[in-house]
């Protein structure tokens, strides 16, 4: 799942807590928007620190500089 997906479970997350007002028997929607809300949340943040990392591995090239060191002796 993408940033995109994450964002829509918290857009359509917050349409069932806020705009809806169906009652359905033995299923709290109010609940089920607040735990899609969450999921998204949790997702954007795991989803933020991995492509973080990769691009911190990324701009730093991933190879240490070579340094040559020489000693002369007289």
């Amino acid at each position: 799942m993408g940033i995109g997906g994450c964002i829509a479970l918290i857009a359509v997350g917050a349409i069932l807590t806020f705009a809806t007002d169906w009652h359905m028997s033995g299923v709290n929607v109010d609940l089920v928007g607040l735990i899609m809300m969450a999921v998204g949340a949790i997702g954007v943040a795991a989803y933020v620190s991995i492509f973080k990392r990769r691009r911190l591995q990324t701009v730093r090239g991933g190879v240490e500089p070579v340094v040559e060191e020489r000693r002369y002796y007289e």
